[in-house]
């Protein structure tokens, strides 16, 4: 067999793989189009101070760390702006519209050391645990300060915290 034989079976494996993952990511977008579309931040929310700095890691469905919410840019990873006020959180993601958890929504507050594909140190990450149009998720986040963001976030939300 020649090598350029050998180079377009290995291309066509390739293009074969690549397809798969496509199909697949598509998929479960499928499967997810039940999840409503996230609600914008209100436009008359007072200033706050309480702005974090950090990763947007994923939104999963709420206890299974691993099924990651693909629907409504959800799937992707992105630097992030967490402002906390007494009526919820808004979650400013780069490139993406801004995300709105009223605090009715948010179920709780807590650590988590890994999800769908980021394993950090022990507790490394912050978990809002919320409701999505009648869907529960939680969202992971890498924040730059998580002790003074977790304390903020407990003001708002007020919740046992539990190790996940």
């Amino acid at each position: 067999m020649s090598k350029d034989v050998s180079l377009l079976i290995v291309i066509g494996i390739l293009v074969i793989l690549l397809a798969l993952m496509v199909a697949g990511w598509y998929s479960r977008k499928r499967r997810q189009a039940h999840i409503g579309l996230p609600v914008a931040p209100p436009a008359d929310l007072g200033d706050t101070d309480l702005r974090f700095s950090g990763k947007y890691v994923s939104t999963t469905v709420a206890g299974d760390q691993l099924n990651r919410v693909n629907v409504h840019g959800l799937g992707f990873r992105a630097n992030c702006l967490l402002e906390v006020h007494p009526e919820g959180i808004v979650v400013a993601r780069a490139g993406s519209d801004d995300l709105w958890l009223a605090r009715d929504t948010v179920r709780g507050i807590s650590r988590a050391t890994w999800t769908i594909d980021r394993v950090v140190e022990n507790n490394g990450l912050q978990v809002i645990e919320w409701t999505l149009d009648g869907t529960a998720v939680d969202s992971y986040f890498r924040m730059d300060d998580p002790e003074m963001c977790e304390r903020a976030l407990d003001t708002v939300v007020g919740n046992e915290r539990q190790s996940l």
